[in-house]
């Protein structure tokens, strides 16, 4: 079994591919431009993230930026070859990793984002002695909760009030509660044993 480190090393290849029935994970491109513009310039996609919706200028520049990021994967539908999404999956401590997502809405309640997920945790635990995958998500966001449960995480919190991405008109913050969910290795392994039964 690989180490933690080992696992950043091919995790930054830049030729890392993970194909699963219907999609590949992948590492942006910077011609991914446009598809990351279709989806990062959409209000209702964004709403729970910590930016506003994109320019054209900006999602250029974002996949740019994201093509020599390691922490970034784009989702690519087989079928067509756009890029409906992405996955952001990064260290944390104690050798932990954070997963974090963001789909287009056409992609939304077909299991595209379960999918995607679930390969690159599949990864991560084949791959290395990672211990432990963490995310969060608002609690306002029941499609984001039910996919992390829907992944076998466990929900660990419920912070009040913990966190903020705007001021008002009065600077004041726009404080959110925010969920907190994990899967312990032993834990992932054990459901991947039980659902090949």
């Amino acid at each position: 079994m690989k180490k933690l480190g080992q696992l950043f090393k091919t995790v930054e290849s830049p030729d890392l591919e993970l194909p699963t029935e219907r999609l590949l994970i992948r590492r942006f491109r910077e011609t991914d431009w446009h598809d990351l513009y279709e989806f990062l310039s959409d209000a209702e996609v964004v709403k729970f993230e910590p930016y506003e919706p994109f320019t054209e200028e900006e999602a250029h520049a974002e996949a740019i930026r994201r093509s020599t990021d390691k922490d970034f994967f784009a989702v690519e539908r087989k079928a067509d070859g756009q890029v409906i999404g992405n996955l952001y999956f990064s260290a944390r401590d104690f050798g932990a990793m954070e997963l974090g997502y963001v789909f287009h809405r056409t992609a939304w309640h077909c299991g595209h984002a379960t999918e995607a997920a679930h390969a690159l945790m599949q990864f991560c635990f084949a791959t290395s002695d990672c211990p432990r995958i963490i995310a969060e998500c608002d609690p306002a966001n029941p499609g984001s909760w039910k996919l992390l449960e829907r992944l076998g995480m466990r929900r660990e919190r419920h912070g009040i009030k913990d966190h903020f991405f705007s001021r008002d008109a009065q600077g004041a913050p726009r404080w959110a509660d925010s969920y907190g969910y994990a899967i312990l290795r032993d834990e992932f392994l054990l459901q991947e044993r039980t659902n090949e039964l």
